[in-house]
C-alpha cells in the first residue's frame, strides 16, 4: 500500500483560536506535514518506502508506519524532542504555537492550564524540550554588517538591607555591574538576527570572545563606553564606534545601541512579568526563546511556529538532563 500524504491545514493559516480545537488525526496531519512534506521516511534507515499501518485493534497505536526496507515501526515523533512524551499531538501542537506566538514567554503554570495538564512538571519539562527545539546554533551564520553589542543582568531585585546570593545581610545589595546578577550578553544585526548567551564576567576576555567568535570580520561593531570593548575594532573592517551613556547620549551619528536594548526589554519584561524568577543553570534555554523568536519576528505566528517544529527533529532532552 502506498503512502498518500494526507491532506493538513498549515499552521500558518490558522489562528490560536483553531489551534486550539484541534483533533488528534489534525494534530497528526500537521505535525506529519511539517517533518516530511513529500511522505515520510524511516528514521532508522532512512528509506522512502513505508506503509501506514490501520490500527484495528488496541494493540496498534494511531499513527504507526513500518518502514518496508528495514522493518522498523515509527510514528511521526520518533527521532524528535517529543520521542516517547505521553503528552497528546494535539498538546504539543497548541504548545509549539502558544510559546511561538507571544512576545515575552508563556508560564509554565499557564501552559498547564491552556493544555489541561495534570501536573506542572510536565509542562515545565514540555516547555524546555520546545526551547531545546527552538535552539538553531548549529544552523545560524556569523552576523554581519553594523551589528550592536551589549550586556545586562538577570535576576531578583536586590533585598535592600538583605541577602543577595551567599552576601553577608550586613552588607549593602550591589547593583550595576557590582551585582550577583548572571551578566546575559545580546549582539543584534541592525534589521537582522540576534545571538544572546549568558556570560561569566562582563571583562575584554569574554566579551570579545563571544563577538569575534559570532560577528564576520567584515562588520562594524556598534557599543556603549563600556572598557571592557576597547581595541575589539581592530579585528573588523568597519571598526568600533560607541555611544556614552553615562553622558546621556544614545545616539552619535549612525552609532547606537537601541536594537539591543529593545532586545533586552523584551527577555526582561518576560522574565520579570511572565517567570518571575529564572535559575542560572536554565537561563541559557531561555535566551535561546527568545533569541528565536526574534530572528523569526518579520513571519507570522503559525509559520514561526512551523519553523520551531522543524527545529524538533534529531533533538533529545530527558527530564534528568533537564533537571541536572
Amino acid at each position: 500500500m502506498k503512502y498518500v500524504p494526507p491532506k493538513f491545514s498549515k499552521l500558518s493559516e490558522m489562528a490560536s483560536i483553531d489551534v486550539g480545537r484541534l483533533t488528534e488525526d489534525e494534530a497528526r496531519a500537521i505535525l506529519e506535514g511539517i517533518r516530511w512534506p513529500k511522505g515520510p521516511a524511516c528514521p532508522h534507515c532512512g528509506s522512502v518506502k513505508v506503509t501506514r499501518i490501520q490500527a484495528k485493534s488496541v494493540k496498534v497505536r494511531d499513527g504507526v508506519i513500518q518502514c518496508n526496507d528495514c522493518h522498523g515501526q515509527f510514528t511521526v515523533t520518533v527521532g524528535t524532542i517529543m520521542h516517547r512524551s505521553h503528552i497528546t499531538l494535539r498538546q504539543w501542537v497548541q504548545a509549539f504555537y502558544s510559546m511561538c506566538s507571544h512576545k515575552k514567554g508563556v508560564s509554565a503554570l499557564q501552559l498547564q492550564r491552556n493544555l489541561g495538564l495534570h501536573s506542572y512538571r510536565s509542562a515545565w519539562f514540555l516547555a524546555h524540550r520546545i526551547r531545546a527545539a527552538m535552539n538553531e546554533d548549529s544552523l545560524s551564520n556569523k552576523l554581519n554588517g553594523v551589528v550592536e553589542c551589549d550586556e545586562t543582568y538577570v535576576g531578583g531585585k536586590p533585598r535592600e538591607g538583605g541577602r543577595e546570593g551567599n552576601f553577608d545581610h550586613r552588607r549593602k545589595a550591589h547593583t550595576g555591574r557590582g551585582t550577583r546578577k548572571v551578566p546575559v550578553m545580546v549582539l543584534v544585526e541592525r534589521n537582522g538576527n540576534a545571538i544572546s548567551r549568558p556570560i561569566v564576567r562582563v571583562d575584554a576576555k569574554h566579551l570579545h570572545s563571544v563577538i569575534r567568535k559570532n560577528v564576520d570580520r567584515q562588520s562594524t561593531i556598534m557599543t556603549d563606553e563600556w572598557k571592557g570593548y576597547n581595541g575589539i575594532g581592530k579585528f573588523y573592517f568597519g571598526g568600533h564606534h560607541s555611544v556614552k551613556h553615562c553622558m546621556g547620549e544614545y545616539v552619535n551619528g549612525e552609532a547606537s545601541t537601541n536594537t539591543a536594548e529593545s532586545y533586552f526589554a523584551l527577555l526582561k519584561r518576560g522574565v520579570q512579568g511572565v517567570f518571575h524568577h529564572v535559575s542560572k543553570h536554565h537561563l541559557p534555554r531561555y535566551c535561546k526563546e527568545f533569541e528565536f523568536r526574534w530572528n523569526h519576528r518579520k513571519v507570522n505566528d503559525g509559520t514561526r511556529a512551523e519553523h520551531a517544529i522543524m527545529g524538533a527533529e534529531g533533538k533529545r532532552l530527558t527530564y534528568k538532563k533537564a533537571v541536572c
